[in-house]
């Protein structure tokens, strides 16, 4: 019998019946630990770092259904400067989300996760091996600042 990783669901039961026995018990809160530490470790972690990043709990299984997992960080800005991101990219196509918001002082804006044609009245970014790199279509609103958070797969 095969597991299936990729179409298992995470569940904690709420309930579970412990025997009196010793060494029975001792297997069953064996049993319970490892179903926590799995239920829990499979969910998203909400940590968005600016100076490294962090495990985000998603995980991938796109080379011979062995498991990728993701990392995240923020970039912060003042300007539309290209963004030197640090990231070692083995794949360009292993980003897997990308987004971002500014704001001009008084509003607030997203940014598009696009390609390398400006948008009119938008601020959009597309990501090279080295940068983030920002475009800015005729009429879009101007940055006091911002962010960006970007997600890519982890060669690790």
């Amino acid at each position: 019998m095969t597991s299936n990783v990729v179409n298992s669901v995470p569940f904690l039961r709420t309930s579970r019946n412990f025997p009196e026995e010793l060494h029975q018990l001792t297997v069953e809160i064996n049993k319970s630990y490892v179903d926590i530490a799995n239920t829990v470790n499979v969910r998203t972690i909400g940590l968005f770092p600016t100076n490294r990043p962090a495990i985000t709990g998603e995980c991938y299984f796109l080379v011979k259904n062995q498991r990728q997992q993701t990392l995240r960080q923020v970039y912060t800005f003042t300007t539309t400067a290209a963004i030197d991101h640090n990231i070692p990219v083995n794949d360009p196509n292993q980003f897997t989300s990308c987004f971002g918001s500014y704001t001009d002082g008084t509003n607030s804006y997203g940014i598009i996760w696009g390609t390398t044609v400006a948008i009119a009245g938008q601020i959009s970014f597309y990501v090279t091996a080295t940068q983030i790199v920002f475009l800015v279509g005729g009429a879009a609103p101007s940055i006091s600042s911002g962010r960006i958070i970007l997600t890519w797969l982890s060669q690790v």
